[in-house]
């Protein structure tokens, strides 16, 4: 009776061993899937674009995405305005898209599943609003009762009403009209309209034509009136390739780099997608403001702490504006605009 027992016990305790080897064996190789995952890169990737004379736009010309990912397919998609890349990645047809700071306030409002990841550049200059020479408009105020033009939802719309706003202006004076860059172009050139709030190089063109600046987004930043072009990446992409979204800014950062180190190479790689020359293409980047991974840490941009980014109060403030205008019906809490700025991104 007892051998009876005792072989009962070694059994039991037999299938104890092997229930935990066992055990052993599976956490051993899901740890060892999780540290392979963590380092792995998709197949393919779709990047919306805009034509801007910023960093990104030089990763493109240089190529250096697809130097730096090789094994990876980088498909780049053109897109004219932010309002257009918020649908694409409400679509799911981007991973990762350019907006502006407009767009991507109403895109947290609307609590699309996207985060920021990288300033692109503080729009200075590059946008302004432009007005045609003959039409005797000096000042913001002579605005009333004028045809000017906007893609709505964009920094460009934003800074029209702000302008307005700053001086007074009452925007139901004046005929605000929805146009594309290029849309604006057309209709500058037909005489449809009396200015434009517009980004290079469709700004330059306006200029070009019998147009002048009759005030900038540089101006009204300093009067609190802040704009930029933002980074944004679909939040399950990040989450499931947070090293191709990390190297992605580091090839972000070459490209910084290479502008701040080679101006004019950088001039000469950018003319061709401007559809300009290079001395021209190098004074559409002057107008903007280049920062790398690094300076956007800095407490008055992203940051490097959840609570601690400027650029979260700045979406706020853009929120709080676009409910006044009734772009919006309601702004997001702080909390929410700072949950959607990736900052483990920049940490390189």
């Amino acid at each position: 009776m007892k051998n009876k027992n005792r072989n009962r016990n070694r059994k039991a305790l037999w299938s104890v061993l092997a229930l935990v080897l066992m055990l052993s064996l599976v956490l051993t190789a899901c740890g060892s899937n999780k540290s392979e995952g963590s380092g792995k890169l998709p197949k393919e990737v779709t990047i919306g674009f805009q034509v801007i004379p910023n960093a990104e736009l030089l990763v493109k010309a240089k190529q250096l995405a697809e130097k730096k990912f090789p094994d990876t397919k980088i498909n780049w998609k053109p897109f004219d305005s932010g309002r257009d890349v918020n649908t694409a990645i409400a679509a799911g047809g981007i991973d990762l898209g350019l907006a502006g700071s407009v767009p991507v306030s109403i895109g947290v409002a609307n609590k699309l599943p996207y985060q920021v990841y990288f300033l692109h550049d503080i729009i200075g200059d590059a946008e302004s609003l432009a007005v045609r020479n003959a039409s005797n408009i000096k000042s913001v105020k002579d605005l009333a009762g004028k045809k000017v033009a906007a893609p709505f939802g964009s920094t460009a719309h934003f800074s029209l009403l702000s302008a307005l706003k700053l001086e007074g202006v009452d925007p139901a004076s004046v005929t605000i009209l929805d146009l594309q860059p290029q849309d604006i172009l057309a209709a500058w050139q037909r005489k449809d309209i009396d200015g434009a709030f517009v980004w290079n190089p469709v700004l330059a063109k306006l200029l070009a034509e019998e147009g002048s600046v009759l005030v900038s987004a540089q101006q009204l930043s300093e009067k609190g009136a802040i704009t930029a072009d933002v980074g944004v990446v679909r939040k399950a992409f990040a989450d499931d390739y947070p090293d191709f979204v990390k190297g992605y800014v580091s090839v972000l950062d070459e490209a910084v780099k290479l502008y701040r180190d080679k101006p004019e190479e950088a001039a000469k790689a950018l003319a061709p997608l401007l559809s300009t020359d290079e001395a021209d293409a190098l004074a559409q980047t002057k107008q903007l403001v280049w920062l790398t991974s690094k300076e956007q840490q800095d407490a008055k941009y992203l940051g490097s702490k959840k609570e601690e980014s400027g650029f979260a109060d700045v979406l706020l403030e853009t929120g709080k504006f676009l409910v006044d205008q009734k772009q919006i019906p309601s702004a997001p809490s702080l909390s929410d605009y700072q949950s959607a700025i990736n900052q483990e991104a920049l940490k390189q």
